[in-house]
């Protein structure tokens, strides 16, 4: 019998991987990742180099990504198809042998794996390897503590309503918003309802050798997909 082990790459930087994936991946003979059609794939790109030998890829190419809305009932049906499908193919292959599952950041934070995981269930030995998280890449990146003291902090998505955002920008203390992408505007506005707009941070890439940190009020045009907006706290201070 094998296994499915899910290795947590961490925020980007491959010097913040742990031991235990970088381990994990170069005794690999079967490597599969989550990649956009027609894309390496970030997940890929981190372990360049890495691979040992003769391992067998599978990208494991998502059929849709913004080209549906994830409220469109079609984009549910396509995409639980396609987890079913390598579900059953992870599965076969881990009744014999090994098998890595590269993921940003930590598996169980946001990661296309959990949807995996919840298949495999009862079908083959899954083993996770956490990874340090891109939110927290990225907050170390602006050189500022998240949180201090009894600081709540809280994350979502841009992905969110407008009224909802600017809500929970009102009644936390720290925040991390995801998804940032074409969602910018509609944080911005969000934001500044909330009252929080001066004191956001957007880093992109966070941790990666093109990362680089803004003041939100200071940033004009697009940001790429790993992008993250931050809010720090300012609560109890020796």
């Amino acid at each position: 019998m094998g296994k499915v082990i899910c290795a947590g790459l961490g925020p980007g930087d491959p010097d913040l991987m742990s031991l235990r994936s970088y381990r994990a991946i170069q005794s690999t003979r079967h490597i599969a990742y989550f990649r956009k059609a027609g894309y390496e794939g970030q997940a890929r790109r981190l372990v360049n180099g890495m691979l040992p030998e003769g391992a067998i890829e599978y990208p494991m190419e998502y059929p849709v990504t913004t080209e549906i809305h994830f409220s469109d009932p079609e984009y549910n049906k396509v995409m639980a198809a396609f987890y079913d499908d390598w579900a059953d193919r992870l599965a076969e292959l881990a009744q014999s042998e090994d098998v890595v599952v590269l993921c940003e950041g930590d598996p169980f934070l946001y990661g296309s794996f959990m949807h995996l995981h919840t298949r495999l269930a009862g079908r083959a030995e899954v083993e996770i390897i956490p990874g340090i998280t891109g939110m927290s890449g990225c907050w170390t990146a602006t050189g500022q503590p998240i949180t201090w003291g009894d600081d709540v902090l809280t994350v979502a998505m841009a992905t969110l309503s407008e009224d909802e955002l600017t809500e929970r920008a009102a009644s936390t203390d720290a925040l991390v918003v995801m998804k940032i992408g074409r969602n910018l505007p509609k944080l911005r506005r969000a934001l500044e309802r909330a009252g929080r707009l001066e004191d956001a941070w957007l880093v992109e890439r966070g941790t990666m050798e093109d990362q680089k940190v803004h003041k939100l009020t200071e940033l004009e045009g697009k940001v790429p997909y790993f992008s993250i907006v931050l809010i720090h706290g300012q609560g109890r201070r020796p």
